[in-house]
């Protein structure tokens, strides 16, 4: 089961890209991005994947630290682990990443 929703929102890097290939050669991008959150301390983590040739300029081109700007769909994916437990990722698709090359 999968449900989508669709977001905006600005926030920073909290470690280097991880670029990656699937198995039929295209590029998936992870991103790991903390948006802060009103009347808190601690960030909200965004799990954020940038596909194809955009992939791989976010890879080239941001850092840890880096402000960006992710508009996408987020999606809950639903899987079982090894032991057979139910669990679930929240994920955004990103369709476009924006930032500063200052």
């Amino acid at each position: 089961m999968q449900n989508q929703s669709y977001e905006l929102f600005m926030g920073r890097l909290g470690k280097n890209p991880d670029l990656r290939y699937t198995k039929k050669k295209e590029p998936v991008c992870y991103l790991s991005v903390a948006v802060n959150k009103d009347n808190s301390e601690k960030p909200d983590w965004k799990r954020v994947l940038v596909w194809g040739k955009q992939a791989e300029i976010c890879n080239l081109k941001l850092t840890k630290g880096k402000e960006i700007f992710v508009q996408g769909r987020t999606n809950i994916r639903e899987y079982q682990d090894d032991e057979g437990n139910k669990r679930s990722i929240t994920e955004v698709n990103a369709r476009l990443v924006g930032f500063s090359n200052l």
